[in-house]
């Protein structure tokens, strides 16, 4: 009797013991090539960098309205688009039937501040009285 080291192996009659990795790998790095181009893409809503300030936190009601002005200059009230030249005549339009005459401002920091100011100039001439502007409450602390 012959000695041999280790166990036979018949190639007809033995499964194959050894397990295959490579189909697995490459079926992952699709998969993570498929989920690195698609997660940016199911990013819903639109991105507004808000400036940087310390306070405190407003009570406000459920039903505010809040304006909002993109770093591309295009504003929304309330997540529904409003044309630069309409604005005064929306807010009068949204105000008539309002008691609280609030509302709140979140404008990206990236917007030229002139541009902010015209936009609050045409909140203040359609008669809202109380104006508020939303930052980030995350910001450094200001001595």
């Amino acid at each position: 009797m012959a000695m041999t080291n280790g166990p036979r192996r018949n190639s007809s009659n033995s499964p194959m013991a050894d397990i295959n990795v490579t189909p697995l790998v490459d079926v992952m790095l699709v998969l993570l090539i498929v989920f690195m181009i698609s997660a940016p893409l199911m990013q819903q809503g639109i991105q507004v960098d808000l400036p940087k300030a310390n306070g405190q936190a407003l009570d406000t009601p459920e039903e505010q309205l809040v304006l909002v002005v993109h770093r591309d200059r295009k504003l929304t009230i309330n997540d529904n688009p409003i044309s630069e030249n309409s604005l005064s005549q929306k807010l009068v339009a949204i105000f008539q039937t309002r008691q609280n005459k609030e509302l709140f401002i979140q404008a990206d920091q990236n917007v030229n501040y002139g541009f902010v100011a015209q936009v609050m100039a045409e909140v203040k001439n359609a008669g809202i009285v109380k104006v508020g502007l939303v930052t980030d409450p995350k910001g450094p602390e200001v001595k």
